[in-house]
């Protein structure tokens, strides 16, 4: 029972174990996304450097596994006659990934290539409605081309990476269950095998056989845009649920067993540290001794390899400012010496280019640090040209590209893909009964029951008897893309409607369909709006379930600086506070992808569930709110928080076990209905943060738009029109074009090009007016990024709009801009002050970047901010262009 007295004891327990240094998630580690403030282990933080400035190594650390569990000599022999046989055209080949999109069936034969991966969002003939005949056509394409033998090249199939995170999530029909962060909160690593093995099916029946899966990130700072991909802050979480997922998708794990014809490759991912990144910034820097880089964030691939786990992914991120996709150290003497890996190391996208000296077409510092395969999703065929020449050359050596080949071609065999024959005659493949079936959808059912954690219910508001009149109000009721989330169907999870998940159930459709059968009435209105014709025999609803939540995204795009939620909006605040205004019980279902500061929510509901991102079987949330008709409780809430929630805004980095813990729910907090915790209806809502902290910088586009603002485009004598997807538009003859490109990551900036048909303008605007005055007391600066590709025919001006016209100064660019080399990105700052005309005692914006120019212009942006004077930029002051006022 997960009532107060559980999770007393469970704290009591966690104490224990901190004390005598058992587990290693209650050990007195400090937080290290914000650096270790004493002791952890046996190492402190001024370890990490020796004397001489060089650093200090513990391999002593890690668990030796390098005898063990040893390698199949049948196999051993099959993987060296067959490398002793292949050209060096052939060996690269195996080595280079390239994506579904940028590669053909003939490129394959060509380029003797060892894999291919379909990216988030990457289907077959772009159609993300693709059928499962479309997907097995190709899979039977590629690897008749990669068995082809008639150049003389060896037969050896090729092993196809796939995002199936959570269920086959690329695949259209398909079960999708909670995201990893729900299923942490159930904390049952049976049902994560069983998970496991349903996914294994639903991606073996595409042709497709392997997962880039299970992500086994601690993650240290809920900023971070990948929490959701997290089971937990706890690594022994992480732990048990790794060993439990990796034996689902491989099987139990004979070392000379074959993997099909239900099983596919699964992959520990991301090695080592993701989740530890400074400040939670995607790909950043994990800034941690070793001992915390092992016991915390290496747990989970610890565990992995004790299920045999045949393949694991470089992360994007640095370990002590030391890029991960080149870490010998950790990717060769840790993981495949001390720790035995026998399998191969995949790249992320283009991570290599990274590395220092790097390029996305040539990295002969990855393969020589660790690296067996590059990920390279469109520019692979430069990268196999250059890896070939730095062969040939020495650069690489032959031992290394041998050793990188083996590793790929034992999984391969472990595997069973050598024995396993063209694709549609392996058992499963094709079966359509496999996609989205009963069994599967009922297993996902389960997995959101278990996985929602009850924050709050005073008064018992909860369950409810099914033959109440409900009703169900918010934006995500009855919206299946909010509660699937990132990694569905798209690579953000966005562009989705309910129409494009069939057998899928929402929130509310699951709801009505519990009350329906009771005799009960739900009436759905999403902006809570309800006439008393709709509540016949009582002439008002008896409580309201309000769905509301975060909207999709995925890695980087998930990034934010602020944890509260909505801040600068708070239109489902006001939402709940209008039906409890009416005197209407209000049960709140939060979607989220993280913990997040909610008081004003929580304090605005009677009944408050964290339902996290339940994937497609909204259904589940219904099994837990409701009773059975006769009063009797249906299924309990059994849910615990495997994440501390924030009683501050300033919580990002809240872990159990830090010194200055102190969590609005703590770890391990879940109530079930025999508890009899109430929570107060006045937590603290007149100070978002505690008065002693400094200003937060904000972000206004950082990868995307971020909350509150959002893009807009206006052409001159038009209303401004919102922007929503990757590309627009402004006026009938395109007068202003605005597309998404990549700069450092994919669609992280915008290229805009202005006509000059007439003035046009390009806005980060806010539904509602943003408050900046302490901004501008702080000496905040606006900085941004920008490539320009066209000279300015004409002035190019930035400008704030604010209530009231209080900022009326522009700022001109062009002279500016036409000094900056082409083509090249530099990093621009302007005081906001220049903007405003005088000191105010209150300044509200409804835009920080309103962009405009009149004649012909394209440029691209990114990395929108605003700055306060004392926080230091993450880019080199001296490369910053200061621009001065007017």
């Amino acid at each position: 029972m997960n009532n107060n007295t559980t999770v007393s004891i469970l704290f009591v327990a966690t104490l224990v174990l901190a004390l005598v240094g058992i587990s290693a998630v209650t050990q007195k580690h400090s937080d290290s996304a914000n650096g270790p403030s004493g002791k952890a282990g046996d190492q402190t933080i001024n370890d990490v450097l020796g004397a001489d400035n060089t650093p200090v190594r513990k391999p002593e650390l890690w668990p030796n596994r390098a005898t063990s569990p040893g390698r199949d000599p049948i196999i051993e022999r099959k993987v060296s006659e067959l490398v002793s046989q292949m050209s060096l055209e052939e060996k690269v080949g195996q080595i280079i990934q390239p994506e579904l999109k940028y590669v053909t069936a003939q490129d394959v034969k060509d380029y003797h290539l060892g894999s291919i991966l379909n990216g988030g969002g990457t289907t077959p003939n772009n159609d993300k409605h693709a059928s499962l005949a479309d997907w097995v056509d190709l899979a039977e394409a590629f690897y008749e081309a990669s068995m082809d033998t008639s150049d003389g090249a060896a037969a050896i199939p090729l092993i196809w990476g796939t995002d199936a995170v959570h269920g086959n999530n690329n695949v259209y029909g398909a079960t999708l269950f909670p995201h990893n962060i729900g299923l942490g909160a159930a904390n049952d690593p049976e049902m994560m095998q069983r998970i496991g093995a349903a996914t294994a099916l639903e991606v073996a029946a595409t042709g497709v056989n392997w997962t880039f899966g299970p992500t086994v990130a601690v993650v240290r700072d809920i900023r971070w845009g990948r929490t959701y991909e997290s089971y937990a802050e706890d690594p022994d979480i992480v732990a048990r649920y790794a060993q439990a997922v990796v034996k689902g998708l491989q099987g139990e794990g004979n070392r000379a067993g074959h993997y099909l014809p239900n099983k596919v490759v699964a992959t520990a991912k991301h090695f080592l540290g993701d989740g530890g990144t400074l400040n939670g910034v995607d790909r950043g820097d994990t800034i941690a001794t070793e001992w915390e880089l092992k016991t915390i964030h290496g747990a989970g691939y610890i565990a992995a390899l004790n299920s045999n786990v045949s393949t694991t992914m470089a992360s994007f991120n640095s370990w002590n400012g030391v890029k991960l996709h080149g870490h010998h150290y950790l990717l060769t003497d840790i993981l495949k010496g001390r720790m035995g890996f026998d399998g191969f190391v995949v790249g992320d996208w283009n991570g290599h280019r990274q590395v220092p000296g790097c390029t996305v077409t040539r990295c002969p510092q990855s393969i020589n640090a660790g690296l067996d395969m590059f990920m390279v999703p469109e520019d692979w065929k430069e990268l196999y040209r250059n890896t070939i020449n730095d062969v040939e050359a020495g650069v690489i050596s032959q031992e290394r590209l041998d050793d990188a080949v083996s590793r790929i071609l034992r999984v391969k065999f472990h595997a069973g893909l050598f024995a396993a024959g063209p694709v549609k005659q392996r058992p499963n493949v094709g079966d359509e009964s496999l996609i989205g079936n009963a069994e599967h959808r009922a297993l996902a059912r389960e997995a959101v029951a278990k996985s929602l954690v009850l924050l709050k219910n005073n008064n018992g508001t909860l369950p409810i008897n099914p033959s109440a009149q409900i009703l169900v109000a918010g934006e995500g009721a009855d919206n299946i893309s909010m509660q699937t989330g990132g990694w569905t169907l798209t690579w953000q999870g966005t562009g989705n409607t309910n129409t494009d998940f069939p057998g899928a159930t929402s929130v509310y459709a699951g709801i009505k369909e519990t009350v329906a059968a009771a005799g009960g009435t739900a009436h759905l209105s999403a902006d809570g709006s309800w006439q008393k014709s709709d509540f016949l025999s009582t002439g008002k609803p008896d409580v309201a379930i309000v769905v509301f939540g975060e909207q999709p995204y995925a890695e980087w795009h998930g990034d934010i600086v602020n944890i509260e939620f909505q801040s600068g909006t708070k239109r489902d605040l006001a939402l709940l506070k209008s039906l409890k205004e009416q005197g209407i019980p209000v049960v709140s279902i939060f979607l989220t992808g993280r913990p997040l500061w909610v008081n004003k929510e929580l304090n605005a509901s009677d009944a408050f569930v964290a339902a996290w991102l339940p994937g497609s079987e909204g259904g589940g949330i219904a099994d837990v709110l409701f009773t059975q008709p006769n009063g009797d409780v249906k299924h309990d809430f059994v849910g615990q928080l495997s994440f501390s929630w924030p009683k501050y805004v300033n919580q990002a980095k809240l872990n159990v076990g830090q010194d200055d813990y102190d969590p609005l729910f703590a770890f391990g907090y879940g109530l079930d209905y025999q508890s009899n915790e109430v929570v107060p209806n006045d937590l603290s809502e007149s100070s978002a943060r505690r008065t002693q902290d400094s200003l937060d910088e904000m972000w206004v586009f950082v990868s995307r738009a971020n909350s509150p603002w959002s893009i807009f485009v206006q052409d001159e004598g038009a209303e401004a029109v919102e922007v929503n997807g990757n590309s627009a538009s402004s006026g009938v003859d395109e007068n202003l074009q605005l597309g998404s490109i990549d700069k450092l990551s994919q669609e992280d900036a915008r290229r805009i090009t202005w006509s000059g048909l007439r003035p046009a303008t390009f806005l980060l605007a806010a539904e509602d007016p943003q408050n900046i005055t302490e901004y501008l007391k702080e000496n905040s600066v606006l900085r941004f990024s920008v490539s320009v590709d066209r000279a300015p025919q004409g002035e190019v001006n930035l400008a704030l709009q604010c209530v009231d016209d209080v900022c009326q100064n522009k700022v001109e660019l062009s002279q500016h801009l036409s000094q900056l080399p082409l083509a090249e990105w530099s990093d621009l700052s302007i005081d906001l002050k220049c903007f405003v005309e005088a000191e105010l005692s209150s300044v509200a914006a409804t835009s920080v970047f309103a962009l405009s120019a009149e004649q012909a212009v394209s440029l691209a942006i990114a990395n929108v901010k605003v700055t306060p004077g004392n926080i230091v930029p993450e880019v080199p002051a001296s490369s910053i262009h200061r621009i001065q006022c007017n």
